[in-house]
């Protein structure tokens, strides 16, 4: 088994739902006493969560290479980064490792061409939303075509997420507030929906909505898993 590197604090509360599904579904892929061999970096979310909004890409690049090779330099065998938004950073990152990076868009995109969907809905931080670095590594790599909701829609699904869903308050008309979002956006043409904010998936579920859901934490945690458990039967053919 490889050592999977976890970029994690974006919030802590999905960091440890993506603790939890790696090491559960090593057990239920190896038995026994198995566990996941894995190390986890957490960051202070804080200085993350200002550095965004003031738009400072260039500086967060430079706080999530600096996380990237010290996870390197700790032994890990592949870097998984267990936030969405912050994958805007990713072309730093994979330039700055000489050890794989699994990016949760891949991940995401087999996960959709896996149920023969072309056009999917896309759920996040106004900063996934509405930058290029999602929607493009889909249409680009997969050929999915991704629609977002409306401006006054995307205002309501980020600030949900700031001022709720990174502190783990979950409420019902959060939840009434993006389940009709959803709808909104299935009347547009939606044959599925990315929960593409890895805290999403705490208030969202397929029972809430009509369309498939693509839970981004868990698609990306197990791929991770099915990564680690290959690249060492790999190594030792």
């Amino acid at each position: 088994m490889k050592t999977i590197g976890l970029i994690g604090g974006m919030s802590w509360e999905s960091s440890a739902v993506y603790y939890d599904l790696i090491n559960k579904k090593v057990r239920e892929l190896l038995g026994g006493f198995h566990s996941c061999k894995s190390i986890l970096l957490t960051v202070d979310f804080d200085k993350i969560v200002t550095l965004q909004h003031e738009e400072e890409w260039d500086t967060l690049d430079d706080m999530m290479v600096e996380a990237a090779q010290q996870l390197e330099r700790a032994g890990a065998d592949i870097v998984v980064l267990c936030t969405n938004t912050m994958h805007l950073c990713s072309p730093a990152m994979i330039k700055s490792i000489s050890i794989p990076f699994l990016h949760i868009a891949e991940a995401t995109g087999m996960a959709i061409l896996d149920k023969n969907i072309k056009k999917v809905a896309l759920l996040g931080t106004k900063f996934t939303m509405e930058k290029d670095f999602y929607k493009g590594y889909l249409a680009d790599h997969f050929g999915i075509e991704v629609i977002t909701p409306t401006d006054e829609e995307r205002e309501q699904v980020h600030n949900i997420i700031y001022q709720e869903l990174v502190h783990g308050k979950f409420k019902n008309e959060s939840r009434e507030t993006y389940k009709n979002i959803i709808k909104n956006l299935e009347l547009r043409g939606a044959e599925g929906v990315i929960l593409g904010c890895t805290e999403i998936p705490l208030l969202i579920s397929d029972a809430d909505v009509d369309i498939p859901t693509f839970d981004t934490t868990t698609i990306h945690a197990e791929k991770a898993v099915e990564w680690a458990l290959q690249a060492s039967s790999a190594i030792k053919k």
